[in-house]
């Protein structure tokens, strides 16, 4: 899909903001206490997703985020289908002052494929 340059800047800058984590390295930083968030809408999230990921959609999470993550030290790896709306929404909440939060380089697309099966709970 081809994006205008100026979306494509924001998203380059929530990337530098917030940072990746790569997508062989995720179910190790969940057993360590790292919460997986999927930031697709309802739907997708049902359709498959990272188990036991939180659903909060892009375009509700500032206002419901603290409500399901109340501690701004709680690692926060955030997640679409491959990076843009993850990257956007893992910079918004450095802006809100979580501290550790990345995104999955990626997205969930990225981590079917290192697991190579569908992944849904």
């Amino acid at each position: 899909m081809a994006y205008t340059q100026k979306f494509q800047d924001m998203v380059d800058a929530a990337q530098a903001k917030a940072g990746s984590v790569a997508p062989e390295d995720v179910d190790g930083l969940l057993k360590s206490g790292a919460v997986a968030l999927d930031i697709r809408d309802k739907e997708e999230h049902d359709a498959g997703h990272i188990p036991g990921s939180i659903n909060i959609s892009r375009g509700k999470l500032e206002m419901n985020v603290e409500g399901q993550l109340p501690d701004l030290d709680t690692t926060i790896l955030c997640y679409c289908n491959a990076y843009n709306r993850g990257s956007l929404s893992a910079a918004s909440l450095v802006d809100m002052g979580y501290k550790n939060v990345r995104f999955i380089a990626g997205g969930l697309n990225a981590y079917r494929k290192v697991h190579q099966a569908t992944v849904t709970e």
